[in-house]
Formats: C-alpha cells, structure tokens, sequence
C-alpha cells in the first residue's frame, strides 16, 4: 500500500481540475493541496482541512511555517441558526420560573412555620433549680392552693430553690402571697407545665373535703357546651348527704335560637339531674317532658337509700364570664342558705369554678375585707387548673347587709347605660363582645379608702378569664398597703370552698396540648355556622370530627355549634381521605397543630354510624352530634326524612348523639352564599339584663 504523501502527489494533477474550492478567510484553494507532513492529521477526520499549503506543491515554500495552518469553514456543513422563541413560549418559561420560585419560597415558609408550631409545642422549661432537702413550707399557693415546696419540679406547688430560700428569708412572710411556678407560667405566659395528679387524687381531696361532718352545701357547676355531664350520675355517692344546688354556666356563648330558650336550657338542665337520680325537693314541679326527664324504661330511682340522702335544691343558669345571673345566685344563696354552714364549689375542669370563685370573691358574697387580703385563683383553659382547697370567709348576711344590698341592686337596675362612667360603657362594652347575655356585678361593701374612689362596677372580664386574643394576663391591681385577716375576721366564720376540678373520662382535651385547648374551647359568643349537604358529602371540625352524609332522600342542614377558631371544610365523601390525610395538622384543618410529627402520636380517628329517625322540617333539628368537649353539630332534617350518617372522632374520646339543646339554631343564618355549601353568618344582639334600655329622646 502507497504512502499517504506519494498518493497525494500522484493525484494531484487530476483533483486539481475536479476538487471543489473552499474559503480560506476569503481566498480561494485547492481542497487537498497539504503537506507530506499532515500525514498523522490526515488519518483522522478531526484532520480534514488543516494544513492545506498555499503553494502549487506539498512542500513549496510554506513548510514548517505551523502558525499559517487556518481553520476552515465547510459550507455545505454550516449550521443553520435557531429560529427564535414564540412569543408563548417564552411566557411559559417565565410561568414556569415564577411558580419554581414560589414553591421555594412557600417550602421554605412551611419550614418555617413547622419549626414555630415545633417550638410551641414543646413543654415549657422549669426555670431553676430543685433542692430536695429543704422541707415543704405549710403554706398554700394562692392561685391553685397547693402546698409550697423547692423540692419536686412535678409535684404541685413547686418553686425554684433560689426563688423559695429568697421568698423564706423575708422577714415579713413573703413565702404567704407568693404563687408557685406553674401559676406564675400560666397567668404570664400562657405555659401550663404538666403535673403528676391522677383523676384518683383528685376525687379522693374533693371527696375529703365534703365528708366533713358539719352542715354543708354543694355548688355543683355544670358546662352547659358539655352536656349530658358525665361526672352527674356519680355526684351523689360524691356530695353524700348534703344540700345541692346545680349551676348551668356557660349560658353566655350559646345563641338565642328562639323566644324562651333560657327557660328551656334550664328545664333541660332538670331533666338531666332527674336522669342521674337526684331527688327535687318537696313542691318542686317535675320537668316539662316527664317521658324524656324520668330515669330511662320509667323505673324510678335505683338504689333508693344512699341517693335520697342527696336533695336538688334548685338549677339555675350563669355566666362567671360576663356575671350573668351571678347577683341572682348571690340573693338566693343568702335568703336560703343563709349562715348555716361552708360552701363548696365542685364540678369537672374546665367548668368555671375559679372564675366564679374570683367573681364571688369580689360581690357581696365576701367580707368587705377579702378582696383586698386574698389573691384570686389562677384562671386557664387548661384542665386542673385548680390542685388544692381555696378559700374566702362568707359575709354573714345580716338584716341591715341584705337592706343595703337590695337599695344598690335597685338603684343598679334603674340606670341606663349612658347614666354609666364611661369606664363602665367601656367594661360592658368589651362583656357584650365575650357573650350573648351579660350581668352587672357590684359590691356594697367596701374596706379602704381607695376601693371607695374606685368606680363601683368592677367586674372585668379580662381578669378572670383567658382570652385568646388578649395580651398576657397581669395580676390585678391591689391596695399598695399590705391587708391580712385578723383571727377577729374569721372567728366562727363560714367559708367558700373552690375544689379541684375532676378530670373527664374519655374526654379529646385529654390529648390536646396547651395551644390546641385554646382553639377548641371558645371564649367569646358562639357563631353558628350552617352548611346544607346532599348525600355523599362530608363535613370536617378540624381534623377531630368528621361526619359523612351516606344516605337521605333529600339534602339537610348541619350547623356547628363548636369554638368560631376551630375551622369547618366541607367535602366530598371520595375526596375526605386524601384530605385527611394532606391537611391533618396544617392550617386547613388547623387542629392538631404540627404537622406530620404531630399527627404521627395522635389517635386515630375511629367511625361510628349513625341513623336519625324522621325528620321535624327545615326549621327544628332532629338531633346533636356531639364530639366529647369539642362542640357539637345539630342536624336539621326535612320532613320525615331518614338520614344515615356516620361519625368520626379520635379513638378514646366519646361520639354522644342527644336531643338538640337549641333545637332551632338552624334559624340563625344569613343568606346562602352563591356556588357554596355555607351560608352567611350572623351574630345576634348581646343583653344585659339588669340594665334598663337606653332612654328614648323626649319628642319636643
């Protein structure tokens, strides 16, 4: 085989006549004219075109000059340029752009905000240090009543080390005023640290307490958003032979669903306690719906002996919030009960007890002087607030006390509101924002100089009771000179008791935290929200509640009766498990609070199915679907129509179907809402009802 170079030079004569010529920055040549000593390049196409001499030979005057070798440019290889983007193209890229941004800014907010939701959750840290051989100080907290100790950061009534020894070397008793740190935490920073208490210990210092030999009569409160109350059929093995008188709170939040509904929640409230065997007292008219307020299969009182000892005095509906019917209760327990023995307040967490405790401590219910030596009990939404016996002496209702009472009470029903400071207007102002019904709680009595400058309507709702929109709680303001009672005050005195709160069985605040309490539990009027569904359809509260529309000939009403923070989303029954499972713990269905991580130790929510006999029309509910303490939903069929339902709540927690306690709230809506399951909301007009209404103008 011939070399490279001597085949170049053969061919040469007959390739300069058929080559085609290429450009050479500009000049024209020969293809193939190059040198003997490109043979290596030529073996490789990476080769072709480099090297090409400018003379008539391979080596003529041009060899060895490698700074003259040119690129060439083949222009049956040219690439044809890119024809330009479309106009919508290039709209797409940028959509395309903007939405990668967004998902990355909103990936990072959710990261943020999943690191906020982690840090709230935790349990906040106990401050200080334990020291376990410093011995306990015999004194109570003034805000839970527990015994004071520096000993176990568990144990109720803990203080830090240093803040106890500090608190004990005061020379003045400052260990007799002090709080413990799990009052402090809550009434400051709305942080409840958790406490080694079983609902055993509890019942058993309640149960201590009222088997005390002497007279004694039992406030036994009730929370009229949790109704049937589940600790009411053990109250008369718990109060024993002693005097009892049923208090309805709560009666603030709940809306005015027709003419008479006070009348009917109370008669409601008879009914339940004749239900749990509790006797009336001779004269006392049976309840209106005898067939629905006797013991069920009308048998009468089981176990007739030991439940007889336990007499039903009265049932009377308040608000400790906004002091609805509180002045009443205070008239009725004087002319009734008189001076004849303690007071006990007792009932299930998260009833009120301690805020009616505040309340009375600051009426005429107290000695003149009490306000001013003894500190309020701690107030929270969290359950057990309350570890320990607190304690006011009663005012002994004299007949000159009762007269000068009376004059105020008349003289306070007479004025209108514009008659009122405008410190008053603003107090009551802020009580109509919180509740439906609100009453005017005074004093007649006062001890010091400075409580008689100050206005005499004090009641403030913000001071006893959490609110979630309200800045952190401040202790009350209080004379700056140091007030103590005297053994002159209290000898043969008579005393009101506050008693720890008894947990709930089966009860959902069990497995909430601190911040998921708040959202479900509500502090201000309830709104009613009304939703109409056709078969198929499922409505969720929050992640916690959940029911499904099965089967129905026609469409029906729902309206939530629950806290306005706790959300409602209304769905369809193919599309309920996928949102469940993407939104459980995230801002759609906003409780639980945390995410996966949260949503991983909760329970799951467990069905129960549910069928509701004939409808009563399009303006009477059929039935409440209650969900433990988290509200309820009632259920408006139309005439005669058979729903079937089915119910979720979390595994451990009780799904109760009752007769509707507002058997009308359907009625309290506004216009439906176009494309929308939901109707417009309306907030009915608050009253306060020992208020005259605002003077009409003289006509001139």
């Amino acid at each position: 085989m011939l070399p490279a170079c001597v085949t170049a030079r053969l061919l040469w004569p007959l390739l300069r006549v058929s080559t085609p010529t290429v450009v050479l920055r500009g000049l024209r040549e020969p293809l193939l004219q190059r040198r003997c000593a490109a043979t290596t390049s030529s073996q490789h196409p990476a080769g072709l075109g480099r090297g090409l001499p400018r003379g008539p030979t391979a080596s003529g005057g041009y060899e060895g000059r490698d700074d003259l070798e040119e690129r060439f440019l083949f222009p049956e290889y040219v690439p044809e340029p890119e024809p330009a983007p479309a106009l919508e193209e290039q709209l797409r890229e940028l959509q395309q752009r903007q939405e990668e941004e967004e998902q990355q800014k909103q990936q990072q907010r959710e990261e943020r905000r999943q690191q906020k939701l982690r840090d709230s959750l935790r349990v906040h840290p106990v401050v200080g240090h334990p020291d376990p051989t410093v011995p306990p100080s015999g004194l109570n907290c003034s805000g839970c009543g527990a015994e004071l100790h520096c000993q176990d950061p568990v144990v109720p009534g803990y203080l830090p080390s240093e803040k106890f020894l500090s608190a004990a070397a005061q020379a003045d008793g400052g260990l007799a005023r002090m709080v413990c740190q799990r009052c402090w935490l809550l009434v400051h920073h709305r942080r409840a640290l958790r406490l080694q208490v079983s609902r055993e210990q509890y019942l058993e210092l309640v149960s201590a307490a009222l088997r005390q030999p002497e007279p004694a009569l039992v406030l036994y409160m009730v929370d009229l958003l949790d109704l049937p109350d589940a600790l009411l059929p053990d109250l008369p093995a718990l109060v024993g032979p002693k005097q009892l008188i049923v208090l309805g709170n709560k009666v603030d939040l709940l809306p005015r669903d027709s003419p008479g509904y006070l009348q009917r929640l109370r008669e409601r409230l008879w009914e339940d306690c004749a239900r749990a065997g509790l006797l009336r007292p001779p004269g006392r008219r049976g309840p209106l719906h005898p067939g629905r307020g006797g013991p069920p299969d009308g048998k009468e009182n089981s176990n007739h002996s030991t439940r007889s000892r336990t007499i039903l005095r009265d049932v009377r509906l308040i608000s400790a919030k906004t002091g609805y019917g509180v002045e009443e209760l205070i008239s009725a327990l004087q002319r009734s009960w008189r001076y004849r023995g303690d007071v006990y307040l007792v009932g299930a967490t998260n009833t009120g007890k301690s805020t009616l405790f505040n309340s009375l401590l600051e009426s005429d219910y107290c000695i003149a002087k009490g306000p001013e030596a003894i500190d309020r009990a701690t107030i929270s939404s969290w359950p057990g607030t309350t570890l320990n016996l607190l304690k006011f002496p009663i005012c002994n209702p004299t007949p000159y006390r009762m007269f000068e009472r009376q004059k105020r009470l008349k003289k306070y029903a007479a004025e209108a509101e514009e008659d009122l400071s405008q410190l008053e207007q603003n107090q009551l102002h802020l009580l109509k924002k919180h509740g439906y019904v609100v009453g005017r709680v005074g004093r007649t009595f006062l001890y010091s100089e400075e409580q008689k400058d100050e206005a005499a309507f004090e009641f403030d709702a913000d001071s006893l009771a959490f609110d979630m929109e309200n800045e952190p709680i401040t202790a009350a303001d209080k004379s700056t000179k140091q007030v103590n009672l005297t053994p002159q005050d209290v000898k043969d005195a008579h005393w009101f008791y506050d008693t720890p709160g008894i947990t709930k069985e089966n009860c959902i605040l069990n497995l909430l935290t601190e911040k998921e309490v708040n959202a479900v539990l509500p502090t201000h009027a309830i709104v009613p929200r009304t939703f109409v569904l056709k078969p198929g359809m499922v409505l969720f509260l929050g992640a916690i509640g959940r029911i499904d529309f099965l089967q129905g000939s026609q469409s029906a009403w729902f309206t939530v009766v629950a806290s306005n923070f706790l959300p409602v989303h209304i769905t369809s029954l193919d599309k309920a498990d996928a949102i469940y499972q993407k939104h459980a713990g995230h801002t759609l269905l906003k409780v639980p609070m945390g995410g996966k991580e949260r949503m991983a130790e909760f329970p799951p929510l467990v069905a129960e199915d549910i069928t509701l006999e004939e409808g009563l029309g399009d303006s009477q509910a059929v039935a409440d679907i209650k969900f433990s303490s988290a509200g309820w939903v009632a259920v408006t069929a139309q005439l005669k129509d058979r729903l079937h339902l089915r119910g979720y709540t979390p595994q451990g927690t009780a799904l109760t179907v009752r007769a509707p306690l507002l058997p009308h709230i359907v009625n309290i809506k506004g216009e439906r809402i176009k494309r929308s399951a939901a109707y417009k909301t309306k907030k009915l007009p608050s009253l306060v009802y020992n208020l005259q209404k605002k003077k009409q103008q003289m006509k001139t």
